[in-house]
């Protein structure tokens, strides 16, 4: 029968290793680079053999290989100490009689092979997707893109918050899209229980906007007028009062019946618009680019002008949701905007988020201009394409004028006699 084991002895897997004296060997702190460069080999499944090399080392450092291994440390610029050397010694010594393996584990406790971290993250990871399910069947793709892209990973470092990240969206999403439409920090405390939630630039935010696109088809876009527009196509109003367009002679409510009824323009927010649009649409709506053009018009024809809408610039999300209302409703929409590549670029990107025929806005119109506008400015800028007409682009090239709506007034001021 044997005897009780030695208490400095400790059981490895197939070894007996000698903590005191394994300490005295290879536990000095002078060599504690060269335990770490043996340990991430055994992370990575790497064989303990061969050289491994410390560059610019300390005198401290060479007397330590040099008390390891019984040898000079040499006085080049780096240091060199072989692992079947080590290995060797270990097990001659009967220190670690199954060699390094057991002795790195003895002094710096289990190791953590790479591959098994990677196939636990990966299990995780695939467990944080699972909120996903529950989503409904229109959000599938999405949550199919969502899955096989890095934007999670980018947002949510580990898989613990992506699950939590998930969890919320889904609850969002299936709350979406808000009828009758509400403000987003409302929304935000309520279903979420913090109306800061969806803020601008916070994880949530992007992804649950990223599956608003989704469920409402909006194309890309950036900016903070794009994002304001995107949360309003799900019901959520991110500022419903200084989004606003400029209406002239449309009616549907009383308020618009009224300054109809004047003659004069009319605000409508946001608000307003997702609240109480208007009842009734017109066969034909014109669109403008420039509010010259509708403040003309209010004074040449007062509330015999045909319906006329002002984008003011690009379009606001108030004027995208009138315009997508009254196309719903059956309205034909007629745009113009100025002859340049800024104009051609604000038609380009009302085009893609709702239809509209040209207003005297083809290359046709624009040349008939140019050659009763002698004194045309220069035209300048980056030039853009023009879908509705591909030879208008072709056209500003090649006669190089801008033309400004303010300019062809009179003839748009034709088209809007009622």
């Amino acid at each position: 029968m044997s005897g009780p084991e030695h208490p400095d002895l400790v059981r490895e897997p197939g070894a007996r290793v000698d903590r005191d004296r394994l300490g005295r060997l290879l536990g000095d702190p002078d060599l504690v680079w060269l335990v770490e460069r043996i340990r991430r080999r055994m992370e990575r499944d790497e064989p303990l053999t061969g050289p491994v090399t410390l560059t610019a080392p300390t005198t401290a450092e060479r007397a330590a290989a040099e008390r390891l291994l019984g040898r000079s440390p040499g006085t080049g610029h780096s240091l060199t100490v072989r692992l079947n050397a080590v290995d060797d010694l270990l097990r001659r010594s009967g220190i670690s009689p199954d060699g390094l393996a057991p002795a790195v584990t003895t002094l710096t406790g289990p190791v953590d092979r790479l591959a098994e971290i990677r196939a636990r993250e990966a299990v995780a990871w695939q467990d944080a997707y699972t909120p996903l399910a529950t989503l409904r069947p229109e959000l599938s793709a999405w949550a199919d893109r969502l899955r096989g892209e890095g934007l999670l990973r980018r947002l949510a470092r580990t898989p613990e918050a992506a699950k939590t990240l998930l969890t919320d969206t889904a609850t969002a999403l299936q709350a979406l899209p808000a009828d009758p439409a509400v403000s987003l920090p409302a929304f935000a405390a309520t279903t979420l229980g913090d109306a800061h939630a969806l803020d601008d630039g916070t994880p949530l935010a992007t992804l649950v906007l990223s599956g608003v696109r989704a469920l409402s088809g909006f194309l890309d876009g950036s900016g903070a007028e794009w994002r304001r527009e995107a949360w309003a196509s799900a019901g959520l109003l991110r500022d419903a009062l200084s989004s606003t367009v400029l209406t002239l002679c449309l009616r549907g409510t009383p308020a618009l019946d009224w300054m109809t009824d004047t003659g004069e323009p009319a605000v409508l927010t946001l608000r307003q618009l997702t609240h109480s649009p208007p009842r009734t649409a017109p066969s034909v709506v014109y669109v403008c680019e420039n509010p010259t053009v509708l403040a003309t018009a209010a004074d040449t024809y007062g509330p015999a002008c045909a319906p006329l809408i002002c984008l003011q610039g690009q379009p606001s999300a108030a004027a995208l949701t009138l315009l997508r209302h009254l196309h719903s409703q059956g309205s034909r929409l007629r745009y113009h905007g100025d002859f340049d590549w800024g104009g051609l670029r604000i038609a380009e990107a009302l085009l893609r988020r709702v239809p509209w025929r040209p207003w005297r806005y083809t290359a046709a119109d624009y040349l008939t201009a140019a050659a009763a506008t002698p004194l045309a400015p220069r035209l300048t800028g980056t030039p853009a394409t023009a879908s509705w007409d591909p030879g208008l682009p072709v056209a500003l090239t090649e006669l190089g004028v801008r033309i400004e709506e303010e300019t062809v007034l009179e003839m748009l001021l034709a088209d809007l006699a009622a």
